[in-house]
């Protein structure tokens, strides 16, 4: 039935589904209306009446983007065309960060590969400061060749990532049954990057960035594809109380994500901190409250 055989089409089948239950987020705008750039004019580029953002990675610089607005709770995504070729080294990055010193931090993590190997998803979560939770996954299919939506679902009981509406990882809001912090009262911006990693992103740091195929060039839209309770529009208070804090999917939307996060987990699943015992010899206890 092909490379991914038939949980590759019941994955899609329930992403699909879900996709038509869930409403729209908003109408096109330009990167302008809620981005803004971190980097200099050589190292991102927009194009298609500001619609599309090139990041370029070269040996002077790194290049990123960052929301104007910060948020509490909302649904975030963006529209990536990752590094295509020999991109070993290079990460590229779409995530939601606090600025402070205990921060709080939702990473999505694209790791670049030597040409024919699958392109690595690593996904972590700070929560007052601590991390170290990260996830990998194997993309199931090529990232470089058409723009994947990549989206992150921040409300007060959970955290989850999708790609192309397929849940691939949740965060549960288990801090009064394991005293685990959660991320529901700092606020956060949402970031676009492109960067050399080549000290630990591609087999550990072992094979490094080959800079003669420079510069490195990942591409990005779906710029108001952006919902959420915004500060200082709102207090820290108001958020928590906002639609977007209490937003939950159906019964029948969230038995669709259960099935495509074991799914996920079965074939796709290359790390997991909760089960990495040399790191952690006594298993973190949330994760006994999160599929994958």
């Amino acid at each position: 039935m092909g490379i991914f055989g038939r949980d590759m089409i019941l994955i899609a089948t329930l992403a699909a589904m879900c996709a038509a239950m869930l409403t729209g987020i908003a109408s096109g705008q330009s990167f302008n209306q809620y981005y803004q750039t971190t980097t200099g004019p050589s190292n991102f580029i927009l194009s298609n009446g500001s619609t599309v953002a090139q990041l370029v990675l070269d040996q002077a610089s790194a290049s990123g983007f960052s929301s104007k607005s910060n948020y509490l709770f909302g649904t975030f995504s963006m529209n990536i065309k990752l590094v295509p070729g020999d991109s070993c080294g290079t990460v590229a990055t779409f995530y939601m960060t606090s600025n402070s010193a205990t921060h709080d931090e939702i990473d999505l993590e694209f790791l670049g590969n030597l040409s024919g190997q699958p392109y690595i998803l690593q996904t972590n979560v700070f929560a007052h400061g601590v991390g170290g939770r990260e996830q990998r996954i194997n993309l199931w299919f090529d990232p470089t060749a058409a723009f994947h939506l990549y989206t992150i679902e921040w409300t007060q009981n959970a955290i989850t990532i999708l790609v192309d509406n397929i849940a691939i990882r949740q965060f549960n809001n288990v801090f009064l049954q394991t005293g685990v912090p959660y991320l529901n009262n700092q606020s956060m911006v949402a970031i676009g990057s492109l960067w050399d990693g080549d000290s630990w992103a591609c087999h550990g740091g072992s094979i490094k960035l080959n800079w003669q195929d420079a510069p490195f060039i990942a591409s990005y839209s779906g710029f108001n594809l952006i919902s959420g309770c915004s500060i200082p529009n709102n207090t820290i208070s108001s958020c928590q109380a906002s639609k977007f804090a209490t937003f939950s999917v159906t019964p029948k939307i969230q038995a669709h994500r259960l099935n495509q996060l074991i799914i996920v987990k079965k074939k796709y699943l290359g790390y997991n901190y909760c089960t990495d015992k040399n790191r952690y010899p006594t298993t973190p206890p949330e994760c006994a409250y999160n599929i994958v």
